[in-house]
């Protein structure tokens, strides 16, 4: 076994050198098809928090054009692992192309809005998370109709949030110190933000953004339902905007 991943790896290194000593396209797309599995991997992540009527062969399509794009631009010589730069890449233009469709229908914008403004008033209130509790008694609905309320706009959740967390360097594949303090300092509020979240959402967005679970893996590692994480996850995007909105008005 590990003798054939030795060899494996000595053969996609091999790839890479002859791919970066002529740029034909044949290797191009050779290097393509042996990393296809990292795009339906992306794709299967998004998918989770995305409605019926968002075409997964479209995903995957733009995936496979930000795994080109990664492979063009990748540098041997700066020793991070590809398979993590072209993830960035991937899964960034699969978020291009969802910004590009009108996905959301018009009923569902409005209830994100209202319950983003009122998380936001809320919480900014009270001082500290809101309970479903309170966040009923506040949108005026039962605890019921609030499950049902975030079960339908979890599908906004999956955008927000990976635009705090996208780590994308600039085409010349230099950062300037400016970049890497305005990223110093977006991780450190972002950090702030999500340690003030309740412990199992906090876990929830450890797990899928950091450890990039998905929400069925995370479900068997929290012994909960995956309409408990995605209510979970949901809660906890809402409640990061939330918080990131209020660091940004008291600096104004």
């Amino acid at each position: 076994m590990a003798q054939n991943q030795d060899e494996n790896l000595a053969d996609i290194t091999s790839l890479w050198h002859s791919y970066l000593d002529n740029k034909s396209i044949e290797l191009r797309n050779q290097l393509a098809e042996h990393y296809l599995p990292l795009v339906k991997m992306v794709a299967g992540r998004l998918a989770i928090s995305l409605p019926s009527h968002v075409d997964r062969d479209d995903l995957l399509s733009s995936g496979f054009f930000g795994l080109l794009d990664a492979i063009d631009r990748y540098d041997m010589e700066r020793k991070n692992k590809f398979e993590t730069y072209a993830g960035v890449r991937i899964r960034g233009a699969m978020l291009d192309y969802l910004r590009s469709k009108d996905w959301l229908p018009v009923a569902i914008r409005q209830k994100i809005r209202r319950y983003e403004q009122t998380v936001y008033e809320l919480e900014n209130r009270l001082g500290r998370p809101a309970n479903d509790e309170e966040l009923a008694e506040e949108l005026g609905v039962s605890a019921k109709e609030l499950q049902n309320l975030e079960s339908q706009i979890s599908v906004a959740t999956v955008i927000p949030l990976d635009d705090y967390l996208r780590t994308d360097t600039p085409a010349s594949g230099e950062e300037g110190p400016t970049e890497r303090l305005e990223k110093a300092e977006l991780r450190d509020t972002l950090a702030a933000a999500i340690d003030r979240l309740p412990e199992k959402e906090k876990k929830v967005v450890a797990l899928y953004y950091y450890e990039e679970m998905t929400l069925k893996e995370i479900s068997l590692i929290l012994q909960l339902s995956e309409a408990r994480i995605s209510q979970l996850h949901t809660k906890a995007v809402f409640r990061l905007r939330g918080y990131l909105a209020r660091m940004k008005a008291s600096l104004v």
